[in-house]
C-alpha cells in the first residue's frame, strides 16, 4: 500500500490480532512510488512469503498480469479501497466508491445557495476507486442539478503540494468557484489553500476521511464533510475473507464486498 496509509496498517494489525480461528502472521508492506514497477516488485516480494495478499494500488496492466501470475500459482489477492481487475483478483474489500462520488455531490448541490461552478481532485486516472468517485459525482450533477458547471478533473497525485498548488490554482481561475471533492489523498493541501485564501465558510469542500486536520477543518467551517472508510470493520471484513480463501480448496467466484461509508459533519465530530 502506499506509504500515507499508515492508520491502515495498524487497523490491519488490530484485526490479525484479534483472530481466534486461526493463527495469522499480518505484515505490511510500502511501496515507495506508485509505479507498474515499483508495484510489481512489492508484489512479488511479498507474495513470496505469504499465503493470500491484499493490495491498495492503481490499476495498471502489470499489475493485473503480475496478479495472473499468483493466482496460477494458488496465491489469492485482494484489492483494497480501489478495484482492479476483476478476472485476476479474488475479491474487492472497500466502500461503493461510486455512491461516495454521488454523496459528495449531493452535499455540494444541496448546500449551495445558488448554482455555479464545481470540481474534483483524483489522485491518478489509474485508480479506478477514484474514476469510480468521479464518475459518480458528475452523475450526479448530469442527472439531478444540471444547473452546476463541472470542471475539468484536477490530477493531484495524492499529495498535499500539489493539491495546495491546484487549489489555488483553480481559485484564481474560477474566483465564482461554489464547492469541489478531493476524491483521493492530498486534502491537507486543499485545506490550507482554503485557509490561506480565508474562503472558510465561502467554499462547499468535501474530503475523505477523518484525521486530525480534516476534524479542525469540520470545526472551522473550512470543509463541509468527511467521508470516511469504516477501517475496523474493513480489516475484520478482510482476514475473514483471507482466511476463507486460503482454507478452501474451492475456487471462488471473484466479488466485491461493499462496507458502509461513513459521514462526518461539524455537528457529529
Amino acid at each position: 500500500m502506499p506509504n500515507h496509509n499508515q492508520a491502515f496498517a495498524r487497523e490491519i494489525a488490530a484485526a490479525a490480532q484479534a483472530v481466534t480461528t486461526a493463527r495469522i502472521n499480518a505484515q505490511v508492506d510500502f511501496v515507495t512510488a506508485s509505479t507498474p514497477t515499483a508495484i510489481v516488485e512489492k508484489l512479488k516480494t511479498v507474495a513470496s512469503r505469504s499465503q493470500a495478499v491484499a493490495l491498495v494500488a492503481p490499476d495498471y496492466p502489470a499489475v493485473t498480469a503480475a496478479i495472473e501470475e499468483l493466482k496460477e500459482k494458488g496465491i489469492p489477492v485482494f484489492s483494497l479501497l480501489s478495484d482492479f481487475s476483476t478476472t485476476a483478483r479474488q475479491g474487492y474489500i472497500g466502500v461503493d466508491n461510486r455512491k461516495v462520488g454521488r454523496t459528495a455531490a449531493w452535499i455540494i448541490a444541496r448546500s449551495a445557495r445558488r448554482p455555479g461552478k464545481v470540481a474534483c481532485f483524483v489522485g491518478s486516472h489509474r485508480f479506478l476507486g477514484h474514476e469510480l468517485r468521479e464518475i459518480g459525482f458528475r452523475s450526479y450533477f448530469r442527472e439531478n442539478a444540471p444547473e452546476f458547471e463541472v470542471l475539468d478533473t484536477l490530477i493531484n497525485l495524492d499529495t498535499p503540494e500539489i493539491t495546495h498548488e491546484a487549489t489555488l490554482d483553480l481559485l484564481q481561475k474560477h474566483p465564482d468557484l461554489i464547492g469541489f471533492y478531493v476524491c483521493g489523498g492530498g486534502m491537507e493541501g486543499a485545506i490550507s489553500a482554503i485557509r490561506e485564501e480565508r474562503l472558510s465558510g465561502k467554499l462547499i469542500a468535501v474530503v475523505n476521511e477523518l484525521t486530525p486536520e480534516s476534524r479542525a477543518a469540520l470545526a472551522d467551517d473550512v470543509v463541509a464533510m468527511a467521508i470516511g472508510t469504516p477501517l475496523p470493520a474493513l480489516c475484520k471484513e478482510l482476514m475473514s475473507l483471507m482466511i476463507k480463501s486460503v482454507e478452501s480448496d474451492d475456487v471462488a467466484v471473484p466479488g466485491q464486498s461493499f462496507l458502509p461509508f461513513e459521514i462526518f459533519l461539524s455537528e457529529n465530530i
